[in-house]
């Protein structure tokens, strides 16, 4: 596949029916994780232009940054520490409207309002997480819910 997408404007669930099927290409027959997961945050960069987008995975017990556009980040998460790390003890999705209710919400940026977490799990196992974070209030939802979660299950661990 060419390396340039198809950005659409529209509704935000057109938005996400343009550009899955394109990760998909990106990531089919690409066995490197390192390179998968930077295409995907690239790709849903340019489609969506969030405040940050990225991926931390679990290493020696804690999640620790990996492939990720926006400003700098925290490095490593404890297990239920902030909203990723809550999202990886919960194993489940975790949509946040306003970062400043959510209890020790971890402040990496002060430009972040809403925040929504991916776990990505495999075999009943969480092996990371998909983070975005927006400067709007209240801007995820289950349609981003739903589709971030498709576009975590192309993912192939190795």
């Amino acid at each position: 596949m060419a390396e340039d997408l198809s950005i659409v404007q529209g509704t935000k669930e057109e938005k996400y029916k343009s550009v899955i099927p394109q990760i998909k290409a990106l990531v089919e027959g690409e066995p490197d994780l390192v390179a998968n997961l930077a295409n995907i945050v690239a790709a849903l960069m340019e489609q969506f232009g969030w405040l940050w987008i990225g991926f931390y995975l679990v290493k020696e017990n804690q999640l620790v940054l990996a492939p990720f556009q926006g400003p700098v980040a925290c490095t490593r998460i404890r297990k239920g520490k902030g909203v990723c790390g809550t999202s990886w003890e919960k194993a489940q999705t975790i949509i946040v409207p306003d970062v400043e209710k959510f209890p020790g919400h971890i402040a990496c940026s002060s430009k972040s309002r809403s925040e929504i977490v991916v776990p990505i799990i495999r075999d009943g196992k969480v092996m990371g997480v998909l983070d975005v974070d927006s400067e709007a209030l209240a801007a995820f939802n289950e349609i981003d819910k739903q589709f971030l979660e498709e576009i975590v299950d192309c993912i192939i661990f190795e």
